[in-house]
């Protein structure tokens, strides 16, 4: 173990050891031997599609049943079962896999301890990888887990993404699961040692890990509020910026507290289990940000989430956060908490080649306005005059293409838009909160053939006789 962190996994190995069902594999000399548990039944699973990707995203390192229930119920599309695979970095027991195992749709759990970077070229342990359904990053040092990159575990755990399978993690497992990991490999940073100096030794990075769909320009940070991470997690996204470990010039810090889960559906929607979660967005180079000097930047963007609260990270929003500054190394205001930002500039209205105004009745797929013909761009204005006011409109959509629709919604009520299939299910979804709130979705039709698609722009909160107006694109 790391001599600077402790983990964050129950010390077991008594009892691990007791287990019948260890299998010691890839034995060498230079290193403790790999360890395998496997819990439940001892046949994989058989089934050649799943209904993922999903995701868990722990602010500790426990299971939280509620978000790895629906990550389980996503990926088994309702019916059947999978295997879990937890990956950990040092020997603690099988405390995931004993609350895994008892949750309804899981066929086994595999504990795999690997203690050398070496490790992850192992062949068993790639095999029980690419066998499973979904992967879990114990908690205990993002260090070891980093070591991995490169190896062919790294390419496994993407597979398990690729076939329509999730990954979660839990502490230093939620770390390694961002786009660029805070890896700690030197020492364990503080608020106060980051903010005084955003280049002390402390803070380090790992980049070209994991890049999952949704979820780039991410760092995450665990233990939020209960370590007063707020500050190192600022100087984190100062640092992406200044360094250059982003793309578009934005990067996103996500704090998850203790006992806190974001769940990620396939469309990039995060639902907060638990008490509370934070999206910091820097979206302009530090004023300050230098080796040996206190970090000053500018209205870092905070949204803070409640249980139950979303955040869109396919479409992300552009309000609904409070403004916090540092300055020379000093938080303006408490950072954990502000009122959201109301005077939001709304974004210019759609235009598009060729239009179309909605025509009641269409508040059902049997009724939609037919767009099948339509030429795109295309630009749909209607209104959602009651509570209950859908609006749905029939698309087509060839292998190849993608549809993408950005809906202008009026201050006189909030609106959320769906892209669903031909049978009526969702495949994505825009429900930024607030009333004027904007929405989008976007989807890549990969199969052959063309197929119907509905969109389904439906009163959430308020109505109004003001129309919204959506840009449809094909390409």
């Amino acid at each position: 173990m790391h001599p600077f962190r402790k983990t964050g996994r129950p010390f077991l190995v008594a009892a691990v050891a007791a287990l019948s069902t260890i299998a010691p594999i890839g034995v060498t000399a230079a290193h403790a031997q790999v360890t395998r548990v496997r819990q439940g039944s001892s046949t994989d699973v058989s089934r050649t599609t799943w209904s993922g990707p999903a995701y868990t995203m722990n602010g500790s390192g426990g299971i939280v049943a509620a978000t790895m229930t629906r990550a389980i119920d996503a990926i088994r599309g309702g019916a059947g079962s999978i295997d879990v695979v937890v990956l950990a970095g040092s020997a603690a027991g099988t405390p995931e896999c004993d609350a895994i195992v008892a949750l309804a749709g899981v066929n086994s759990c595999t504990t795999l301890t690997l203690t050398a970077a070496a490790d992850g070229n192992d062949s068993q342990v790639n095999a029980d990888i690419r066998n499973a359904e979904f992967v879990y990053f114990a908690g205990g040092d993002q260090c070891r887990y980093v070591a991995w990159k490169g190896t062919a575990l790294e390419a496994s755990v993407e597979s398990v993404v690729a076939k329509g399978g999730g990954v979660g993690g839990g502490s230093a497992g939620l770390h390694v699961n961002s786009d660029i990991v805070y890896d700690a490999c030197t020492a364990s940073a503080t608020s106060a040692t980051a903010l005084s100096n955003p280049y002390d030794r402390s803070l380090t990075f790992t980049t070209g890990m994991f890049r999952w769909p949704n979820y780039a320009n991410t760092i995450n940070d665990s233990h939020f509020v209960t370590r007063d991470r707020m500050g190192r997690t600022f100087a984190f996204v100062a640092r992406a910026l200044k360094d250059g470990l982003v793309a578009g010039g934005k990067a996103y810090g996500v704090g998850i507290e203790e006992g806190a889960s974001l769940y990620l559906d396939r469309s990039g929607l995060a639902t907060l289990s638990g008490p509370s979660a934070y999206v910091v967005l820097g979206d302009h180079q530090p004023e300050v940000a230098a080796p040996g000097q206190p970090l000053s930047y500018s209205n870092f963007k905070v949204w803070k989430l409640t249980d139950g609260q979303t955040y869109d990270f396919a479409n992300r929003p552009g309000c609904g956060y409070y403004l916090r500054s540092v300055t020379a190394g000093v938080v303006s205001a408490d950072p954990y908490s502000g009122a959201p930002a109301t005077d939001c500039p709304a974004p210019p209205p759609p235009t598009g080649g060729s239009s179309h105004a909605e025509a009641e009745p269409n508040d059902s797929r049997g009724t939609a306005n037919d767009l099948s013909a339509a030429t795109y761009p295309l630009t749909i204005t209607g209104d959602l005059r009651s509570t209950t006011d859908r609006d749905y409109f029939a698309l087509t959509l060839g292998s190849g293409q993608t549809l993408t629709a950005n809906c202008a919604v009026p201050a006189a009520y909030d609106a959320d838009l769906y892209l669903l299939s031909s049978t009526g299910s969702t495949l994505t979804r825009s429900v930024n909160d607030g009333a004027g709130a904007d929405e989008s979705v976007t989807i890549t039709r990969t199969a052959a053939g063309s197929a119907t698609y509905y969109l389904d722009l439906e009163a959430y909160a308020g109505s109004g006789a003001d129309d919204y107006s959506c840009l449809v694109a094909r390409s």
